[in-house]
């Protein structure tokens, strides 16, 4: 929201206040509390008829800085709030010289100067990070009376503004004016499934606002060398993080809001779906799932979108029975073809549901303030919605759900959850404008919860569209609807690279896009690019995604890049594990992993998948496409082609192919399946060692997961030799990807390699150490 107009004005009906200056400060053990006068004080009655601002500083863990700033402190607190996992065994220090008052945690400070204008200075053992200075503290009233906190940030010179959930516009979001207010406006809008009221910079920080309900960003749109950000409240409490680098500051981000759950080994395989409003019964799965099998296609999940259930009664979560008279038999058939099975839910029960009088009588649906149960026609006729806030609402949506899972359901797909009404009365007493966001997070947590309870928590996963902040808990979230084209594929992708950096781990989208029916040209790019996603799912509208109703071509490119998916699972997971471990997701912006290369900030066509290959999907239909290549030398993983960077490229690739680099140094390990994604790793897995960085001597790689026990494997190179330690007790192989070697330890054999040229080298089972004389 805008509340200026140009720099000396302000827009009609606005009366903005901002701190000035220091009336009073109180330094405590491990906070500051500090009074801002709203305007220079030089006399005892100037004191008078003038509101305070109070600000409070603090530090919740290590690195993290907390602000609260409040006008009217006696405001009436409903919820719903953020749950944050704060470090009870951290302090902060705190610190006065002279005027000067400092706290501080970790590298990370925040200092005023009482004797100066109003300023809070964050830095980084002594490095600016940024300031709230002039008009960075206040509040504003606008025309209709309503009161906003409002903060401003200064942005540095080139400073790059990322995040604030899974955004379509444009990559870096400076220029930008901003909305956290969940909205169901599909990826070629302003509008986002996923609000996330949380940012982070390529100067090293990231800041959070602690705030479910709706705030409002202006990101150097209002004042070109801030950010700005306010909420319709009598406070604010934001969070300024620390890294230094983009990784560190989600490691420290979700450390604070929630780790992402690692999700089952077999939810990376290929999901494929009905489709949504397609013609399908249980002669159509069975034709999709044994022509996927007939062409050798490895699948993992079937869903069973919203058809599932009869017309006008979603959600009554039960299966259509002119359409499936059989569910339990027909579950049970599919499972026995080794697949999973997901079904597709929403947080709704329309009128005609015979759930909808049962849920009604229970007290179970959101009300109107008359009391009445709030509904409408969209979506569904005469709709409601279960009233989350309620612990018995969830115990009974929950039940619903346990029957499912009995039948032999394995996961939902949890869509909708953001057009939620602000009109309405929540059974807790929640304020309607802070639930309207923070409705979804309860639905999936609900949805998850019982997935845990019934399955086990290495077993739960969803298949969600909406999320807010903590929302990262309870993966796997998909982009939404999308049109069928390149330029939605692109735009899926810069929403897919936002919401990693808005701590989200894990993130699927339409294979071939959902709205229309995609070329045969755009789905064959689309489905390389969803099989080198974390998750992928071939899912639309009113059309199917078999792959064969496009052409032959398309089955070979979906059989390849599904069967070259699983053989890189033991890579994959190693990825997973670090974003539930370190909040790192599996698909990776570029400044991610090259924050130092400025060439980097600003690319959104291609990303890192885990932290050793680099990916660039193909936009267009003539197969060419322009990428960045960071420093050092390159491997084409799928032909041993080495390419030098740093620089940009411009290729052309057939069907068959994409950039698909691995980093200098690399060492991937593959599995020895590509029928499955679950399955023994470790089991006779192959070691693709890269040409070597600069002073990379020494790589670490474990193959945990899956149906093995966890392997280590210690790569070790000098200027003439190879060294590979291994626990391994099983027989392994290590392929030196377009080079020479010589096997110096006994029994290991020395073979030509298929695919990318190089040596193989076929190591027996028990050898802890292989040594190898290498050349090339």
């Amino acid at each position: 929201m805008k509340f200026t107009d140009g720099y000396w004005l302000m827009r009609d009906g606005v009366e903005a206040v901002y701190a000035k200056e220091t009336a009073d400060a109180r330094l405590e053990s491990d906070r500051l509390v500090l009074h801002a006068a709203t305007r220079h004080v030089h006399s005892r009655g100037q004191t008078l008829n003038s509101p305070l601002i109070t600000v409070e500083c603090w530090s919740p863990a290590e690195g993290v800085i907390g602000v609260r700033t409040t006008h009217h402190a006696g405001a009436a607190e409903h919820g719903p709030d953020f749950t944050l996992h704060t470090d009870p065994g951290h302090h902060a220090t705190t610190h006065r010289d002279g005027t000067v008052l400092e706290l501080t945690t970790g590298p990370l400070a925040v200092r005023v100067d009482t004797s100066e204008p109003w300023r809070l200075d964050f830095t980084a053992e002594g490095r600016p990070l940024t300031s709230a200075g002039d008009r960075g503290t206040g509040y504003a009233t606008t025309a209709d009376g309503t009161h906003h906190m409002v903060t401003q940030l200064d942005l540095g010179v080139g400073e790059l503004v990322y995040g604030l959930g899974e955004r379509f516009t444009p990559f870096t979001r400076n220029g930008q004016s901003v909305e956290i207010w969940q909205a169901d406006g599909g990826t070629a809008s302003e509008q986002a499934y996923k609000n996330v009221p949380f940012h982070l910079t390529n100067r090293g920080y990231g800041v959070f606002v602690n705030h479910p309900g709706q705030v409002s960003y202006e990101i150097g749109s209002e004042a070109v060398g801030r950010v700005q950000f306010s909420v319709a409240d009598q406070s604010v409490e934001y969070f300024v993080i620390h890294g230094p680098t983009p990784k560190e500051v989600l490691d420290r981000y979700t450390a604070l809001t929630g780790r992402p759950a690692l999700p089952p080994a077999w939810s990376f395989g290929l999901w494929l779906s009905t489709s949504f409003t397609t013609a399908y019964d249980e002669s159509t799965v069975t034709r999709f799932v044994t022509g996927m099998a007939e062409r050798d296609i490895p699948l993992g999940v079937f869903h069973f979108d919203c058809f599932w259930m009869r017309a006008y009664q979603w959600c009554d979560f039960t299966w259509d029975p002119e359409v499936f008279p059989d569910p339990e038999g027909m579950l049970r058939r599919l499972k026995e073809r080794g697949l999973r099975i997901c079904v597709w839910i929403n947080p709704y029960i329309a009128q005609k549901s015979p759930l909808f009088e049962e849920a009604r009588r229970l007290g179970h649906l959101v009300r109107r303030p008359d009391g009445g149960v709030w509904q409408w026609d969209m979506w569904q006729a005469g709709m409601a919605l279960v009233d989350f806030t309620s612990p018995d609402a969830r115990d009974w949506y929950a039940g619903k759900l346990r029957g499912l899972l009995g039948q032999g359901v394995d996961c939902f797909k949890t869509d909708f959850g953001e057009r939620i009404p602000t009109d309405v009365v929540w059974h807790d007493g929640s304020d309607p404008q802070r639930m309207h966001n923070h409705y979804t997070h309860l639905y999936n947590r609900t949805v998850f919860e019982v997935l845990t309870q019934e399955r086990g928590a290495d077993e739960a996963v969803l298949f969600a569209r909406s999320a807010t902040a903590g929302g990262q808990q309870y993966p796997v979230h998909w982009g939404g609807d999308c049109e069928s084209s390149f330029g939605a594929m692109a735009e899926s992708l810069r929403g897919g690279l936002s919401l990693g950096l808005s701590g989200f781990g894990f993130w699927s989208h339409d294979i071939g896009g959902f709205e229309g029916t995609p070329s045969p040209e755009v789905f064959k790019r689309w489905v390389q690019f969803g099989l080198l996603s974390s998750h992928s799912r071939l899912h639309g509208s009113g059309s199917y995604r078999v792959p064969w109703d496009y052409d032959e071509e398309a089955v070979a490119v979906t059989r390849d890049f599904a069967r070259l998916k699983n053989r890189l699972m033991p890579y994959l997971y190693r990825a997973a594990r670090q974003a539930a471990e370190q909040g790192t997701p599996v698909m990776r912006a570029m400044l991610l992993e090259f924050p130092d290369d400025p060439a980097c900030h600003t690319l959104d066509r291609q990303y890192m998948l885990g932290e050793d290959l680099l990916v660039a999907p193909v936009f267009s239909a003539d197969g060419e496409v322009e990428y960045y290549v960071p420093a050092g030398t390159w491997t084409h993983l799928l032909t041993g082609e080495r390419i030098e960077g740093p620089g940009w490229r411009r290729e052309r690739y057939g069907f068959d192919s994409l950039p698909l680099l691995a980093r200098p140094g690399a060492v991937i390990p593959f599995g020895a399946r590509s029928d499955l994604a679950a399955y023994d790793w470790a089991a006779d897995v192959t070691l693709h060692v890269h040409a070597p960085a600069p002073d990379d001597t020494e790589r670490r790689v474990v193959v945990a997961g899956g149906e093995g026990q966890p392997v280590t494997f210690r790569v070790r190179r000098n200027a003439q030799t190879l060294t590979v330690d291994s626990d391994a007790r099983g027989p392994w192989n290590v392929l030196l990807v377009g080079g020479e070697g010589e096997p110096l330890t006994a029994g290991v054999r020395r073979e030509a390699a298929g695919g990318p040229s190089g040596t193989l080298l076929r190591v027996p089972g028990g050898t802890p150490t292989l040594t190898v004389r290498t050349q090339g």
